[in-house]
């Protein structure tokens, strides 16, 4: 664990503390896709090794695991008033879990893909479908309904109610048009009932209301990979590298404005706890990075 200069600006000036876990000795990380805080600062880390989820204290200590062989490829987490919301990429399941692990619903059928024509993460999709194909993260709105954003092999998001029955599926394949997605990677639904979607091959966030109705698109934006929201209502964008531009994070207001930004290692996944400290979970290089609030 190493400690490097300060980046940021403004009240969003952060000191890193590089590779922030503390593991118990011989433990290891594999890459993580995902990372999350609960009502008392705790940080899940979702990982593509068992444990799969690894938690730890605030100061970065260990303190468990969980889900051994229940996933086969670790993708989105998100924490809400402490439960867990994730999706299993690879088998086209979205579920819901008690913080220490134990099931509560499950959205979709295990290793049932929808029929939408590609093949491989990423393809052109030929035949927008309902879910699942490959999805990429589940995420409660404040009313209750869930969101998800099915972006490897769809390209769709798709709306549940609470109790996990379809209500609605929006997106079509494409580069420029609203309502477009290549890669829809994330999603998070805000307290004004406005659905931001990290569109990450076409370097975009878009916004809608809640039943899809396009409202606009960010475009300052390169890959976006993760969207999380600070306690003021601002986001925290992680960004994958462009052409000859580095991986980096964003601090963005409610219409897409930019309010700090640093470069960082490449992160898969972002969030932001109750203090404002920022977690980055970093699939390549196998480990969290913690941004620790200066102001």
């Amino acid at each position: 664990m190493t400690t490097a200069a300060t980046v940021g600006s403004g009240a969003y000036t952060y000191k890193l503390v590089q590779d922030w876990p503390k593991l118990p000795s011989g433990m290891t990380l594999g890459a993580v896709s995902a990372v999350a805080t609960d009502s008392q600062d705790r940080v899940y880390i979702f990982n593509r090794q068992d444990p799969p989820v690894v938690v730890c204290a605030p100061d970065g200590n260990f303190l468990n695991g969980w889900g051994n062989g229940g996933f086969v490829y670790a993708h989105g987490f998100y924490i809400a008033h402490d439960r867990v919301y994730l999706t299993d990429r690879d088998t086209s399941i979205c579920m819901i879990y008690t913080l220490d692990g134990k099931p509560i619903k499950m959205l979709g059928e295990h290793g049932v893909h929808s029929d939408t024509g590609a093949m491989k993460p990423m393809d052109p999709v030929l035949r927008p479908a309902g879910p699942f194909n490959y999805p990429s993260e589940l995420v409660p709105s404040p009313w209750g309904d869930l969101y998800v954003s099915d972006g490897y092999r769809n390209a769709r998001v798709h709306r549940f109610d609470s109790g996990g029955h379809l209500l609605q599926s929006w997106g079509t394949w494409g580069k420029t048009e609203p309502g477009q997605f290549h890669l829809p990677h994330s999603i998070i639904v805000d307290e004004t009932h406005t659905v931001y979607v990290c569109d990450r091959e076409n370097h975009r966030v878009q916004v809608f209301t809640p039943n899809g109705e396009f409202i606009e698109m960010w475009t300052d934006i390169q890959r976006p990979m993760d969207i999380a929201e600070f306690t003021d209502g601002n986001f925290l964008i992680s960004e994958g590298t462009r052409d000859d531009l580095p991986s980096r994070c964003s601090v963005v207001g409610k219409h897409g404005e930019v309010l700090a930004r640093w470069e960082s290692r490449s992160a898969h996944g972002c969030w932001v706890d109750s203090r404002g400290d920022v977690y980055l979970a970093l699939t390549g290089n196998k480990s969290v990075d913690k941004y620790v609030r200066q102001s």
